[in-house]
């Protein structure tokens, strides 16, 4: 009788969550979180979703701004642009943050197509996160992905059902890309287009709306509480290339990152000590503030100081919450 019974446990005997546990990337997407990042045509919807999967591959803060809790492989379908185009795309994201693309933990799945409502690409899709182990799998677009009519409930909830199924399964954050819908609604999660099962479903979620030459991100998240929405721009780099993503303020300036934040990123994308030389011509900072800084990320225990330079802690604590 008792190989019928489903697993029970006693809620005291519940694993209890870890404080590091609620985020993948801090304010911006929850630890394991399913959900949408969703916008009309043009808002940059893929931009971000590599943004992101750049940043929990390599660490370093996802539109330079929200630290990485828990960096890990990535892994992204893109169904609408070339390979070659994916690729250019990541490899402008490296340039921009000084990261090596041939050391970039970011797995591109080449198919030619992926039906998420398909038996037999369900399980290719299972094996594949069985055998990378992603922290984070990136889908684009969901109407790209499946047969089913995303306004009959019954059909859209059975392949949500499925993506849950894989997040429990495989512990990996699910990021969909998905359209806002023409009519305009208060809560933008009532506009994604199709079921409102989309809506609920989603754990976490990133909402993008044009205004002009800027996109504002309005973030949401189930069990957190969400940051005030931020503003974006489409920046080029100096050489007039590797396009990208960047925060900027409500008089349309680009918004630089915190020093603590900035120091770190350099540290986590390097494999040996950074010399304090490096990092002030890096940074271009006053000697005695980059000393200050980097003191207090010492005593923190952030940062270790060697006989070569500057490195990050082996255990370093949880990182500290940035001003959004």
């Amino acid at each position: 009788m008792s190989e019928k019974l489903l697993p029970v446990q006693k809620a005291v005997e519940l694993e209890s969550k870890s404080t590091t546990d609620s985020w993948l990337v801090q304010k911006l997407w929850s630890h394991c979180a399913v959900g949408f990042v969703a916008g009309h045509p043009k808002a940059g919807k893929s931009f971000m979703v590599l943004d992101l999967a750049v940043s929990v591959a390599s660490g370093t803060p996802c539109l330079g701004h929200f630290p990485v809790e828990q960096k890990g492989p990535a892994l992204v379908y893109l169904a609408e642009d070339t390979l070659p185009c994916v690729r250019e795309r990541i490899a402008a994201l490296c340039v921009h943050r000084n990261l090596s693309l041939e050391a970039l933990e970011l797995f591109v799945i080449t198919a030619a197509s992926l039906r998420l409502d398909n038996a037999v690409d369900q399980a290719r899709l299972a094996a594949t996160l069985d055998a990378y182990k992603p922290r984070l799998l990136v889908l684009d677009p969901l109407v790209r992905l499946h047969s089913c009519d995303e306004n009959r409930a019954d059909e859209i909830s059975a392949l949500l059902g499925f993506l849950r199924t894989l997040q429990r399964k495989y512990q990996v954050a699910i990021v969909v890309v998905h359209h806002l819908g023409k009519k305009h609604r208060r809560d933008l999660g009532q506009s994604l287009r199709g079921s409102g099962d989309l809506h609920a479903w989603s754990d976490s979620a990133a909402y993008l709306v044009r205004q002009k030459e800027q996109i504002v991100v309005t973030l949401e998240h189930r069990s957190e509480q969400a940051p005030p929405p931020l503003t974006l721009t489409l920046a080029l780099g100096p050489d007039g290339k590797s396009p990208h993503l960047e925060r900027v303020t409500s008089s349309g300036d680009p918004i630089t990152p915190p020093l603590p934040a900035r120091i770190r990123e350099i540290l986590s994308r390097s494999q040996t000590p950074v010399p304090r030389a490096a990092l002030r011509h890096e940074l271009r900072v006053n000697n005695l503030n980059l000393g200050n800084v980097l003191s207090d990320l010492e005593s923190e225990g952030i940062a270790v100081r060697t006989a070569s330079g500057w490195a990050l802690a082996t255990s370093p604590p949880q990182p500290p919450v940035f001003p959004i």
